[in-house]
């Protein structure tokens, strides 16, 4: 879930021809068409792997072992993949922005749900909920009244507990509850390793750690239920006649300039700046976006990629098909071969800089690692990164531009007004 941001880049839309003008051009519909089939399909590919990941938490539950465990780990970062490709289709999407929170809200104030370490626990003054560990407690006071938990169900996650008191910390639903039951802290500040939950947490009687096993496992279930059930809902809304789909193609002009802002705001306030320069500018493993797993080299490598399919119209399926078509590079080409050819380039330099970090995690340093103060390595990967994002952000608004669009791309203190992070 995207942060409070200060500042907005704002492209200043030029009178141009209507796109359908330039014969060269594909017609914006199609471009549409390609970018919905391509949003369908990566929704698709994301409740796939969430159902692999419900169904391998279900075979931990049922018999907690080291192998069990780390197949539900597999599974997680197994469905992180395409999920993370989607999140291009934010921000310009209302529909989908509003829904997110619901599957990827972070950074969260674990100790809502679980046990935390009593060196690490801190009162969040601003959370009342900061240290309520649902888990081991079957009653809770939400907003001065007195709250029946005896059941952790999808719905009580969802009605209840998800962003109680109207607090964005109070994460209680999506990849990153399910994270943090699967990993635990990483309490290893910006040292090797990530968490270290035993696979005893969820053994039932005899042998349990943690305590509360049973209940850990009731809010496990019930979490990845949950977000299973909240894909199947964005499937339908990207389906021939769901919501995202007909609010793109009521007015292709429209459509085109929401396919932008969802780019440009992905690239620029979100990855680059938020989830990427803030973390290494107060080098603080807690702003990494998966801090738990230490898998956020993973989120930022199909993030920058997701951007890369957009607009190239084209996404390789997690069973290894395509799904291609009428793209937005070719838009921008058949008005300016240049400026399609620049962005072009800059996005492979995107991918290939998150890449660059990617093999780096997977080699030994961790991102949570590269964040750390006097890591120069580190930082040059990360600074990389960011660097790669804000020259991508140019092109794009130099498209913005081109197109005749009017698009408003997010901002973000640690990119526009440094100083106001340390105040």
């Amino acid at each position: 879930m995207t942060r409070p941001l200060s500042a907005l880049l704002a492209s200043t839309a030029l009178f141009a021809a209507p796109l359908a003008a330039f014969a060269e051009a594909p017609q914006p519909e199609a471009v549409i068409e390609t970018y919905a089939d391509i949003a369908q399909a990566g929704f698709e590919d994301s409740l796939t792997t969430a159902q692999a990941l419900e169904a391998a938490v279900d075979a931990l539950v049922k018999e907690p072992s080291a192998e069990t465990l780390q197949a539900a780990k597999d599974a997680w970062v197994a469905a992180r993949k395409p999920y993370q490709q989607t999140e291009a289709f934010r921000f310009g999407n209302a529909l989908v922005d509003d829904w997110e929170g619901r599957v990827n809200a972070w950074p969260l104030d674990e100790g809502l749900i679980d046990y935390v370490d009593e060196d690490s626990a801190a009162n969040n003054e601003e959370n009342d909920l900061a240290l309520a560990n649902v888990i081991a407690n079957k009653s809770l006071t939400i907003g001065g009244e007195k709250v029946d938990a005896s059941t952790i169900s999808p719905e009580f996650l969802a009605e209840t507990l998800q962003e109680a008191e109207g607090i964005e910390a109070n994460v209680a639903t999506g990849y990153h509850a399910i994270e943090f039951l699967l990993w635990g802290q990483d309490l290893n500040g910006t040292g090797a390793g990530a968490g270290a939950r035993p696979y005893t947490d969820y053994i039932q009687g005899e042998g349990c750690t943690g305590g509360n096993c049973d209940r850990r496992a009731e809010y496990l279930q019930a979490a990845s239920k949950l977000l299973v059930a909240d894909l199947q809902e964005m499937v339908g809304n990207w389906d021939e006649e769901g919501a995202a789909r007909t609010a793109l193609t009521d007015d292709a002009d429209a459509g085109i300039t929401t396919i932008l802002t969802g780019m440009g705001s992905l690239s620029y306030g979100e990855l680059a700046g938020e989830r990427t320069k803030l973390g290494l500018m107060l080098h603080d493993p807690e702003e990494e976006h998966d801090c738990f797993s230490d898998m956020t080299h993973v989120s930022h490598y199909y993030d920058a990629l997701g951007i890369q399919n957009v607009y190239t119209g084209k996404y390789t399926r997690v069973d290894g098909s395509v799904v291609e078509g009428a793209s937005l590079s070719q838009l921008v080409a058949a008005k300016d071969a240049d400026v399609d050819a620049q962005l072009t380039k800059d996005l492979d330099a995107s991918v290939a800089a998150a890449d660059a970090i990617y093999q780096k995690a997977e080699g030994g340093m961790a991102y949570d690692q590269m964040l750390a103060l006097g890591n120069d390595e580190g930082a040059k990967l990360v600074n990389g990164l960011v660097d790669a994002l804000v020259t991508q952000t140019r092109s794009i608004e130099r498209a913005v531009t081109l197109l005749g669009s009017e698009v408003e791309i997010e901002g973000s203190d640690s990119l526009d007004n440094p100083d106001a992070v340390f105040q």
